[in-house]
């Protein structure tokens, strides 16, 4: 399994670069980007994704 973002459906808010605990995550064009060889797959930033524009795949 791999995280996605959708950047169509992302707001740019940052809640999931906040709530990331690997730091994983960035902002970039005000669309967040996983950084796919820090990432854990821990789903943290899918659960709290208010747009939900990130998702398990």
């Amino acid at each position: 399994m791999a995280v996605k973002v959708k950047t169509e459906d992302c707001t740019g808010c940052g809640i999931c670069v906040d709530e990331c605990p690997v730091t994983a995550i960035e902002l970039k064009n005000e669309k967040a980007h996983i950084d796919e060889e820090e990432c854990t797959d821990c789903g943290s930033c899918v659960d709290s994704c208010p747009s939900n524009a990130i998702s398990m795949e």
